[in-house]
């Protein structure tokens, strides 16, 4: 968005002026308007140029600025970021393998990234798709507290493949690992003032 027209950059003969509260002040000339402006301390900032006759609003143009900055940033550090990760399973798994990658799968969805689960078909066992498909169903029954299935599993040529998604998104992952960090450092700070 392009910078809006401020004091003296503002060129038509009247505005439609809002208090620095957001009460309506009315239609006046551009010049009484930045007389007010002066007399309050403050900027005449044009916030609706294309109606008729343009919004000017008194405010404090600078805080405005760094404001409109803050919220920028929150909302970037905000967006979620979650990628889709994958995982290979074989049909004919042994149990401690399958733990170890079941455990590979919690920890992507404690992290709020989304799991491609797919099971490798070999042979004659693309024959018999319901083993693939029982193993992915109980796979999900067992991480039913940390996900949900987004895609069903579905055979694809030799694979057999299932997407799970995270139960809390990443933001909300973020902000309860900073709001552990700030209650920890708070309990830090009472046990040395408690020295």
């Amino acid at each position: 968005m392009s910078e809006p027209r401020i004091n003296d950059r503002i060129r038509v003969p009247e505005v439609r002026l809002v208090g620095p509260k957001g009460e309506q002040i009315g239609v006046v000339s551009v010049n009484r308007a930045l007389r007010l402006a002066r007399e309050a301390g403050l900027d005449l900032v044009e916030v609706a140029p294309r109606s008729k006759p343009p919004v000017a609003k008194l405010m404090d143009y600078g805080k405005f600025k760094y404001e409109a900055a803050q919220k920028a940033r929150e909302a970037r550090r905000n967006q979620t970021n979650a990628q889709l990760k994958e995982i290979r399973f074989r049909l004919k798994i042994d149990s401690h393998d399958y733990e170890t990658k079941k455990g590979h799968v919690i920890r992507f969805l404690k992290a709020g990234d989304k799991v491609k689960v797919m099971i490798m078909f070999r042979g004659r066992e693309q024959s018999r798709p319901e083993f693939g498909y029982r193993l992915l169903m109980k796979l999900a029954d067992e991480l039913k507290e940390y996900a949900t299935i987004e895609f069903k599993p579905r055979q694809d040529g030799r694979n057999m493949t299932m997407v799970l998604a995270p139960t809390r998104t990443k933001a909300e992952i973020r902000a309860e690992a900073e709001r552990a960090r700030r209650e920890a450092e708070r309990a830090e700070a009472d046990a040395e003032q408690a020295d």
